[in-house]
C-alpha cells in the first residue's frame, strides 16, 4: 500500500479511521462522512455490542460482528469510524483508504476524561443502548484503563504502517500528533497480542504534526 494524500481521500468512497481510545474517531467519522457525502457508520453502535435491550454491555459473537462488517463494507460508500481485531481484515479489504488519528496522550486522554465525565452526567446512551457508571469507570473493564493499556501499540501500529508504504492495503492518511471502541476492550489480551503483530504488517500512515491537522484535511477534501 502506498501513502495517502487528501486528494485520494478526496477521491475515496470507503474510509476507516484508526486511532488510539479517546482520539476522536467517531467524530471524524462524521465530518469526514460530511465533506465527501458518504453514509457514517459507527462500529459500537451498529457491529460491536448487542442491543442493551436484550444483554446489559454485551458483545456481539465474533462471527455475529463479521457478517454485519461485511454486509456494511459491501455498500459502494461508507466512513467507518473504527474497526475491532475480530473484523478489521474484513474492513481494510474493501477499504479505499484509512485516516489515521496519530494524538499525543495529553489530548487523546484528556478528550477521553471529558467525554466519560459527559456521559456519566447525561446518563448519554452509547453503544447500542448502553450507558456508562461510575463504578464501572472506576472498575477493572473502565475505558480509561483500557487507554493506558493500548495507547502505545495503537500509536505503534499506525506508524509502523506508515514506515511500510510496501505493506498491502489501502493507503493511510495520518492527521496529527496532535475510546478506542468499547468492544476491544472485552477483548483478551492473547487477542490484542495477535492483533499487534498482524497489524505491524498492515498498510501505513502519513502523520501529521498537530491538531489542527484534521481541520486542514477537511478543508482540502471540501473545496
Amino acid at each position: 500500500m502506498s501513502h495517502a494524500t487528501a486528494a485520494d481521500l478526496r477521491s475515496a468512497r470507503r474510509v476507516l479511521i484508526q486511532g488510539v481510545t479517546g482520539s476522536g474517531k467517531s467524530t471524524a467519522a462524521a465530518r469526514i462522512g460530511r465533506a465527501l457525502g458518504l453514509p457514517v457508520h459507527l462500529a459500537d453502535e451498529e457491529i460491536g455490542f448487542l442491543p442493551a435491550s436484550e444483554a446489559v454491555w454485551t458483545n456481539r459473537e465474533p462471527d455475529q460482528m463479521r457478517a454485519i462488517a461485511a454486509e456494511i463494507t459491501a455498500e459502494p460508500g461508507w466512513v467507518l469510524d473504527a474497526s475491532y481485531s475480530s473484523f478489521r481484515d474484513i474492513v481494510l479489504e474493501r477499504a479505499d483508504i484509512v485516516v489515521g488519528l496519530d494524538y499525543p496522550r495529553w489530548l487523546s486522554l484528556g478528550r477521553l476524561l471529558r467525554r466519560t465525565a459527559g456521559r456519566l452526567r447525561d446518563r448519554t446512551p452509547v453503544c447500542s443502548g448502553n450507558r456508562e457508571t461510575l463504578r464501572q469507570t472506576l472498575g477493572g473493564e473502565s475505558i480509561i484503563v483500557w487507554h493506558f493499556q493500548t495507547f502505545a501499540d495503537k500509536r505503534a501500529t499506525m506508524r509502523d504502517w506508515a514506515l511500510d508504504p510496501a505493506g498491502g492495503g489501502p493507503p493511510q492518511v495520518g492527521r496529527g500528533r496532535p475510546r478506542e471502541e468499547h468492544g476491544d476492550a472485552r477483548d483478551s489480551q492473547e487477542t490484542e497480542r495477535r492483533e499487534g503483530a498482524w497489524a505491524r504488517a498492515g498498510p501505513p500512515t502519513m502523520l501529521g504534526d498537530g491538531p489542527g491537522r484534521l481541520d486542514a484535511l477537511i478543508a482540502q477534501i471540501s473545496s
